[in-house]
């Protein structure tokens, strides 16, 4: 492979989504930066999509060189943002330069985020701050580390400029990469100027790129909304098993490829409260932990509204097929969730009383503010019988003690080694998390110069189910005083 950027000669782009019509996206440059300089580079991501870092990394991803072969665009795309529906959003400061063929063959898209206004930045300055972007790379590489479907970061610019929010603060261009960026709002977009030829022409995209096995059901379209349910689904299930909140999961913010995108005011558990939110804009708790479940299915359903002129000429019988899918999606929801909760305790089985089990441990960890991630992974422990102590100790009050003897009963039928069963769980059970407050102290040293707690807590996060002298450090849960109540948006 060539030394430089491949990206700065040309990269072999393809542009299917270019393809669609005109009114799905609207051609724009990137506006060029001040003084680019490379803050991060994801050399594992470059490697699947053939990049190499190159010199003129830091030009290219801020945008100041538009790679040849590239066509820059902003994709249209409408949403239910917290319950209102806005009829126009689209990429207000996001750029896709274009799409590339991965070495497992897979497409992917790459855009620049913070990259500068387009036409649908609503007054905005359509620039992204030092601290959402790491933020990002950090939260996303911690996911795909947890093997969890994301969009991954490549790379993080510094612009050498200044954006202003409630401040001036350093400036930074994300380059990211997904399965791709159509979202449920794309279609809500569509059907919201009664397009139903765009409809149609995007499901068909849709199914085509992620869903091809949807074109041979005897009603595509409904097997479109039923894979889509299905995926998302699963997806919120292993948010759940890993703690994790996203905080804006709105319509527009729903991919139909199944990937986590758009990591703003998002965080992840450290006491366990099923009522937590973290999110500054979210007020009335509509996108807690435990309400995750019941919002993407809300949100699957105002996609199949976009479907149902798709489904069946007869609105009825479109209605009727369309609500037995949002139906449905409560019970795929439980049995994720379940399958994943199994795994966490150590259970290879299913028994009928699993679910009850698992529920009765978070109930006993609420009571007491356990931390979610280190009682899990203490349970690895105890799972080959022993008392983990110091940071790993299990919380003691009579409810946990009573489920503990519960867990170990329930153990005793399942068929694996007391060796297998735990090194099964700790490949379940994270010991690293992107901790809420390791990651304010590194973006506020970021936003300082000092990119070295950055680096450190993204070694760490990177491999997730590591319990090393190392790890430890970004093990420990925040004292009172290192508490984050609230994450922001960053727009």
């Amino acid at each position: 492979m060539d030394d430089s950027l491949p990206a700065a000669g040309a990269l072999p782009f393809e542009h299917t989504y270019a393809a669609l019509p005109a009114k799905f996206w609207q051609r724009v440059d990137p506006t060029p930066v001040k003084a680019p300089r490379l803050l991060a580079f994801n050399d594992a991501l470059a490697a699947e999509l053939g990049i190499t870092r190159g010199d003129d990394a830091a030009d290219v991803f801020a945008g100041n060189k538009v790679p040849v072969g590239a066509l820059p665009l902003a994709m249209a795309y409408a949403g239910h943002q917290f319950g209102h529906f806005v009829p126009q959003l689209g990429d207000g400061r996001a750029i896709l330069l274009g799409e590339l063929i991965d070495r497992h063959g897979q497409r992917r898209d790459l855009q620049l985020k913070g990259a500068g206004p387009t036409a649908f930045s609503r007054n905005g300055d359509g620039r992204a701050a030092i601290g959402p972007v790491l933020r990002e790379f950090l939260i996303s590489e911690a996911m795909h580390a947890m093997g969890l479907p994301t969009t991954r970061s490549l790379a993080a610019v510094a612009t050498g400029e200044h954006v202003f929010r409630e401040g001036p603060v350093p400036g930074a261009v994300l380059a990211r990469g997904a399965a791709s960026h159509v979202r449920g709002g794309t279609l809500q977009f569509l059907a919201a100027r009664r397009a139903t030829d765009g409809v149609r022409q995007l499901a068909d995209y849709v199914i085509a790129r992620h869903y091809p096995e949807a074109a041979h059901a005897p009603r595509p379209y409904l097997a479109l909304l039923e894979a889509v349910a299905r995926r998302q689904a699963a997806l919120v299930a292993q948010w759940q098993h890993v703690g994790f909140i996203h905080g804006v999961m709105n319509t527009d913010n729903t991919t139909l490829s199944g990937e986590t995108i758009d990591y703003g005011p998002c965080a992840f558990l450290d006491d366990y409260d099923p009522g937590k939110v973290f999110s500054s804009i979210d007020r009335a708790g509509r996108y807690s932990f435990s309400n995750q479940p019941a919002l993407v299915r809300w949100n699957v359903a105002r996609l199949a509204e976009t479907l149902l002129a798709l489904i069946d000429a007869d609105g009825e019988v479109a209605l009727a097929e369309a609500s037995a899918v949002i139906e449905a999606m409560p019970a795929w929801s439980e049995a994720s969730w379940l399958d994943g909760m199994r795994a966490k305790l150590g259970l290879s089985s299913a028994e009928d009383g699993d679910q009850a089990l698992a529920q009765d441990l978070l109930e006993a960890m609420r009571a007491v503010a356990a931390d979610y991630t280190l009682v899990f992974r203490a349970l690895a422990e105890a799972a080959q019988g022993r008392e983990p102590e110091g940071l790993l100790a299990l919380p003691r009050s009579p409810a946990f003690d009573a489920w503990r003897a519960r867990w170990r009963h329930r153990l005793a039928s399942d068929p694996r080694t007391a060796a297998v069963r735990a090194a099964a769980m700790r490949m379940a059970n994270p010991a690293v998390i992107p901790r809420n407050h390791r990651v304010h102290e590194a973006l506020v040293a970021a936003e300082q110069g000092d990119l070295a707690p950055f680096e450190a807590l993204l070694a760490a996060i990177r491999r997730p189910w590591d319990d090393t002298p190392a790890s430890r450090p970004f093990m420990v849960p925040p004292e009172p005083g290192q508490r984050v109540l609230q994450t922001f948006c960053g727009t």
